[in-house]
């Protein structure tokens, strides 16, 4: 049985995501420091659990709420 690898948080650097409510409300952070996924947590919880994202899924994710955001 191939044993999973986890992903080392530990250091991260978390940015706000600029899809974040500004209030405080509701905070994303994601990491921009791996090159194949991009892990997403909530800041409210910086010790919980992320999630990780394929770095081409989280790109099209985004691309799919700018085109939402730009639509008249």
């Amino acid at each position: 049985m191939a044993r999973e690898s986890r992903l080392d948080l530990n250091d991260a650097a978390w940015r706000k995501s600029s899809y974040s409510n500004q209030a405080g409300g509701d905070c994303v952070e994601v990491s921009d420091e791996f090159r194949a996924v991009v892990p997403v947590r909530d800041s409210k919880v910086p010790a919980g659990p992320a999630l990780c994202f394929e770095a081409a899924s989280w790109a099209a994710f985004i691309g799919e709420l700018k085109e939402e955001r730009d639509r008249p």
